[in-house]
Formats: C-alpha cells, structure tokens, sequence
C-alpha cells in the first residue's frame, strides 16, 4: 500500500531542512547557521538609500556610535548632514519596518511564510561601517539575522548571566562570554531563539536584514485584554445600600459592601470567542507610528470592482491582515463573514495579493472595496 502522504519540502533557505524539521529541532530551542539560504543576495538598497529612509520622520530610525567604551544612541528622523559628520568611525544606524515602505522587503518575508503571519514584527535594516554594531545584547522574540553586502562577525553564547552595562542607553551586556563565532558572507544567515546572547561587528561596511518575531509577554497580553473587554461591559445599576446600618468606625469599607461589588464583578465573564476576537485585534493593531493614507480620488465602487477583476489587488505594504473562524481581521478591525468570503480573503491575507480573473463573493467585495477607501488596499 502506496503513502500518500506528501513528503515535507526542503526549503533552501533553511539549508534543505523542511519547515516541519526546523519547527521541531530549532524554533525556540537552539540557533542555527545557514550558509548561502538566499545565494547571491546582496540586499534590497543601498546604504545611501537606506540613510534616505533614516531621514523621513514617517520611519523609526536610531543611529548608536561608540568610542572606545562610551555607547551613543540617536532616535531620528536624521538630516543628511548628520551622517556626512560620522566619517569612518564605528556607527550604525538601524531602520525599522522596512517592509512598510519597500515592496520588496514584503517580498522577502514571504520566504519566511512558515512562521505564522501573527508571530511576524517586522524588517529591520541596519548599515555599518567598519567595526561598528550595537554591543553584545539578547533579544526577548526570535530572530533571523541575514546577511546582505559586505561581512559581519557574529558571537553567540548561552549564558545566563543578563548583567547590563549601568549607564548604557543601550542594554549591553557586562560580561559577555561568546561561545561560538562566525563571519557571515552575503547571503549567509542566522537564527537565534529569544534570550540567546549575541554580538555583531562589522569586518567592513556591511548591512544586515533582521527578520524579526514578536512575543507579548503574558503580562501584556493580560492588560490589553483587560483595556479590550472594559468596552464590552455592560452591567445595570450602581451601587446601593438602602439597609445600612450605623457603623462603629466610618473610615472602615463594609464587608456588605465588599460583597456587592464583588457579586457585580463577578457577573464579568468571556469565552473562547471573545479571546479570539481579541487576539485577532490585537495582533492586526498597527503600531502607533504607522498612518494609511485613503485614496485621493477613490474610484467608485463599481470602477473598482472592474479593475480588481482586471488587475486583481494587494495589500497595502503596511496592512496586517489575520484570520480564525470566519472573522477576518484587518489592521485591528473584525469583519465576521461567510464561508466563501472567508475562503478568499484567507487567500488574500496568506499570500497579500489577490489575482485578476478570480471570482469574488460579494460581500468579500464589498469589505475590500471599503479597505480601499480607509487605504488598506489597492488595485494591483
């Protein structure tokens, strides 16, 4: 009798390991080094582009330059004449959510599509001239480091000791003691899981694409559900006493009026679907620096609906879009839907891209059409 099972596919860029066999032996247990997972690459911009973006107050941007022992960190946006002041000593600059703002960032982290897209963060660029980085750290989520042009020098340990350097604006670590080292080449990467120490040095001027993951803490989870819930609370009356009673000590709260309140807060209660619905929310939530600009001359409905069957269309760059139980979520909103509608946007947000020729329900239409008027989506 004949497996049908399909075998898993190797994926080059974790060096032939299948998805399910990284998942298994690496994903949050132990780094790994692959080299050449994207042969030949080299980058997606330059450092002169990336300096560009540095200096758009839209971007979160920090430039961190060290002399000797004495770390600086800068937040921008930057003026182009700040970097022309740098010369060759050691400094970094770092730009976040590349993906928001080059389509081919988004294109790169679709090479990552076997992490979930609700673990994913974002593209994070950073430029270096010789002997720069950022002093040996740990990260809290997990962490592709890959490698564009020039050469990096990675250390990697798994102590335990997390003393910081006091004073620092970053956290340095104070008595890192690697116990591995590499130098990545272009197109050579490296994954680390959360909490494993690390430190990079430029060999020359180089660039390095950070994949990153995030991982709320359950702390955080916590207090957002909490925020999320107090507008879903809806519980009558207020608070009354018309049997009280003469007390001894009026500063003293009355076990009577304990056991009210407590008797109304208990009444507050959620369920699966209500955890679902917040986590969907909460994890489609764009972050607070990111603004979606809404057509200048929208197209109208039944325009648009010709140029999507014509052109099909995509998600805006910085759009985040989630799924479960046909609710689709996009960036932050719930939109309940049915069967078929879900099947097609599910299709949307895996892939960002819907194709021409593609038959779509109505009412997937319908919510795409007013995703594109608040500027979430576009024509392709």
């Amino acid at each position: 009798m004949k497996n049908n099972i399909p075998k898993p596919q190797a994926l080059s860029i974790l060096g032939g390991l299948s998805a399910a066999d990284f998942l298994r032996d690496y994903w949050q247990k132990k780094p790994l080094l692959i080299r050449q997972a994207i042969p030949n690459f080299t980058g997606l911009l330059d450092p002169q582009q990336l300096i560009s973006l540095a200096t758009d107050e839209n971007v979160q941007a920090r430039l961190v330059t060290q002399q000797r022992d004495t770390w600086q960190l800068h937040h921008g946006p930057f003026s182009t004449t700040q970097f022309a002041k740098l010369g060759k000593r050691k400094w970094t600059v770092l730009v976040q959510g590349i993906n928001h703002h080059l389509a081919a960032g988004t294109e790169l982290l679709k090479l990552f599509n076997f992490i979930p897209h609700a673990r994913l963060d974002d593209l994070m660029v950073s430029f270096a001239t010789q002997g720069g980085g950022v002093g040996p750290h740990f990260d809290s989520y997990d962490v592709f480091l890959l490698q564009g042009s020039g050469h990096r020098r990675w250390q990697i340990s798994a102590q335990k000791d997390r003393t910081l350097v006091k004073g620092a604006p970053l956290k340095i670590l104070q008595h890192f003691k690697p116990e591995q080292e590499w130098i990545l080449t272009p197109g050579d990467m490296l994954y680390l899981p959360p909490n494993y120490a690390h430190h990079g040095v430029a060999e020359d001027d180089c660039m390095t694409y950070s994949i990153g993951f995030r991982a709320p803490t359950y702390q955080e989870l916590a207090e957002q559900f909490l925020v999320y819930m107090q507008d879903r609370i809806n519980l009558a009356g207020m608070l009354a006493d018309p049997d009280l009673q003469p007390q001894i000590h009026p500063s003293e709260i009355s076990t009577a009026m304990l056991e009210q309140i407590e008797n109304i807060i208990r009444q507050i209660q959620w369920d699966k679907g209500d955890i679902a619905h917040f986590v969907g929310c909460y994890l489609s939530e764009p972050k607070p620096d990111i603004f979606f600009k809404p057509p200048a001359r929208p197209l109208s409905r039944q325009r648009f609906i010709q140029r999507v069957q014509k052109r099909g269309l995509v998600l805006d760059l910085k759009s985040q879009m989630l799924c479960y139980d046909y609710t689709v979520f996009i960036n932050g909103i719930a939109h309940p839907v049915n069967q078929a509608s879900y099947a097609t946007l599910r299709q949307l947000a895996n892939e960002r891209v819907m194709s021409s020729g593609i038959g779509c329900p109505a009412e997937a239409m319908e919510l795409l059409y007013q995703s594109y008027l608040d500027g979430y989506v576009q024509p392709a």
